[in-house]
């Protein structure tokens, strides 16, 4: 029997986010582990009794037991279970502080999971994504009715790269696609100056010119405790990645501790409020 101080509800979600990762339906794990598919759901809901269960488990989802524990760090080769596991730590959390290339998925137009979905698939035609999308598709509601707090930095090197090469999936698309999608990313800066001139309070959107990590990362905290540092080579923007890469996701005090030095100093010299919006649109004047 499994006893003490364990995170049941957060060793379920790493369950999900796993099999989900592996590519697995409930049925498979079911039919390996001669279980039923409802077993299975409860698993994931963290009503877990046999520590031999999470043993197997971790065998079938190709991780380790210490990492289903939330004990080791956790390991996602593939965007499926990384995505997954980012839309449970958003639900958690109060507030994010938050560097993605170009800028994050949840400050994206309405628009943009339409044009992720065409960018995808001009990636790599043979992929499936409907998996992914659908993620990314909770995740922004479950942002527009929690709201968590989203303390975004963006790199405008990021940006210029975003706008000068549009939104497409490869660079082979014709002249006349090419402007039409260059015209697309405008949109999406527009959409996030909007963003910007909306705040009320403090700011949640800086932009610097400074030399920023090329992996993107999220420090997730509740309240005043921090609980993970997530870090990804997958992107979303401009010629997006979802498949090749391999995330992870700590816990370790010392790893938030480092990022998020890294982050406030990076935050403390960069553009906010109308300076931001400035330096957006001259960067828009440029292209």
């Amino acid at each position: 029997m499994i006893t003490g101080s364990i995170d049941y509800c957060a060793i379920g979600q790493r369950l999900r986010a796993y099999r989900i990762a592996a590519s697995l339906k409930a049925e498979d794990v079911a039919d390996s582990l001669k279980i039923s598919r409802a077993a299975v759901y409860r698993l994931e809901k963290g009503e877990i009794v046999k520590i031999e269960t999470l043993e197997r488990l971790a065998s079938l989802l190709g991780t380790s037991f210490a990492s289903l524990l939330g004990i080791d760090t956790e390991y996602y080769s593939s965007g499926e279970g990384f995505f997954e596991r980012m839309r449970q730590l958003e639900e958690q959390s109060t507030h994010i502080y938050s560097h993605f290339d170009p800028f994050s998925f949840l400050l994206t137009s309405p628009d943009y999971l339409t044009h992720l979905a065409m960018m995808l698939n001009e990636s790599i035609e043979s992929q499936k994504y409907s998996v992914i999308l659908a993620i990314l598709k909770d995740r922004k509601k479950q942002f527009y009715q929690s709201v968590p707090k989203v303390i975004n930095l963006i790199s405008l090197r990021n940006i210029e790269r975003f706008l000068h090469i549009g939104l497409v999936g490869n660079l082979t698309i014709s002249p006349g696609k090419k402007s039409e999608r260059m015209l697309l990313a405008r949109n999406e800066i527009y959409h996030l100056i909007d963003l910007i001139e909306q705040q009320s309070f403090a700011s949640t959107i800086a932009i610097t010119q400074e030399a920023i990590p090329s992996i993107t990362f999220q420090i997730f905290y509740q309240n005043d405790n921090p609980i993970s540092l997530a870090m990804s080579p997958f992107r979303l923007g401009e010629l997006p990645n979802v498949t090749t890469g391999i995330a992870s996701i700590t816990s370790s005090q010392d790893a938030i501790k480092r990022y998020r030095h890294l982050f406030d100093k990076l935050w403390q010299n960069s553009a906010k409020d109308h300076h931001a919006i400035d330096l957006l649109k001259a960067t828009l004047d440029k292209f």
